[in-house]
């Protein structure tokens, strides 16, 4: 029981810090960024090749971050001359071609058998004690990025980025370059969720194409809107309560006696609940973000 909690906790914390790094771009920015997962999953594939090529673990996190770094400097230009909307599929299709290139190309990336035996951080320690290790680095990442993108949102840069939210033609007309800020915001949530990447693959020793499916953004999405967006300790709470209806129901599987199909759709209509009771009643999230007021 105990082993399962510290499972429970570490992998909260790594779906925390992808909420943390989607509410940069969601958030401050109100991008619609539909592909997020892409990012996640090049950090992850990253430490996956690094592995598979047998060089040093420090080179694949570097070369995550770099990709991750590129491909949302890219993303971000597709959106000079698409509306939100467009915008928005347009990063779902990024991540697509992102999911297929991993699926086909199997030199590279193992194809649809993904790369498996990772080597787990903290390798050297004892079982428990790479455990241990393993989440302290997490948490501490994770209160690091919190501190960053709160201070971040906070400052110039943040305000920025609100204002393009709110009034782009204000912001416009005040002489701010949008595009460079969009670019700026997607790279820096792209290097964070790569960290996230990264800190899952090492974490469950395999990586796959369905770590870059669909399905998992809008997850992502859920979490950072029931918490509150652009408030950056409501999208951590957002995920721990998302995390724990994905913990629980197994629980519930076991003592009620019904199919994992049904638990799968309990699981699913549970989360669906949760988040249209927050849009009818708390449409900001949990704990809304609050500006300064002058």
């Amino acid at each position: 029981m105990f082993d399962f909690l510290l499972h429970a906790v570490t992998v909260t914390a790594i779906y925390a810090l992808i909420s943390v790094s989607l509410n940069i771009q969601a958030g401050y920015a109100g991008l619609l960024n539909l592909g997020h997962i892409a990012f996640v999953g090049v950090g992850a594939y990253a430490v996956g090749i690094a592995h598979q090529m047998h060089w040093n673990p420090a080179v694949g996190w570097m070369l995550g971050l770099a990709v991750a770094a590129v491909l949302g400097f890219f993303v971000s230009r597709l959106g000079r001359n698409l509306g939100a909307d467009y915008w928005g599929i347009a990063t779902l299709a990024v991540a697509e071609i992102v999911r297929t290139v991993a699926l086909n190309e199997d030199w590279l990336t193992g194809g649809a058998q993904g790369i498996s035996g990772i080597t787990p951080m903290w390798s050297s320690l004892s079982s428990s004690g790479s455990r241990w290790a393993f989440l302290a680095t997490v948490l501490l990442t994770l209160l690091a990025a919190a501190a960053l993108t709160s201070r971040l949102g906070a400052g110039r840069f943040g305000r920025s980025l609100r204002l393009m939210r709110e009034e782009p033609s204000l912001a416009t007309s005040m002489g701010y370059d949008l595009v460079g800020l969009k670019s700026r915001a997607t790279v820096a949530s792209a290097t964070i969720a790569a960290v996230a990447g990264a800190f899952l693959g090492h974490y469950v020793s395999y990586v796959g194409p369905d770590f870059m499916l669909a399905s998992e953004t809008f997850m992502i999405w859920t979490m950072v809107m029931i918490g509150g967006l652009g408030n950056v300790a409501g999208v951590v709470l957002g995920a721990l309560l998302v995390q724990s209806i994905y913990i629980s129901v197994p629980f519930a599987r076991d003592f009620l006696g019904i199919g994992s199909d049904v638990a799968g759709a309990v699981r699913l209509g549970l989360i669906g609940c949760l988040l249209l009771a927050c849009l009818l009643w708390r449409k900001d999230g949990l704990m809304p973000e609050t500006l300064r007021k002058l």
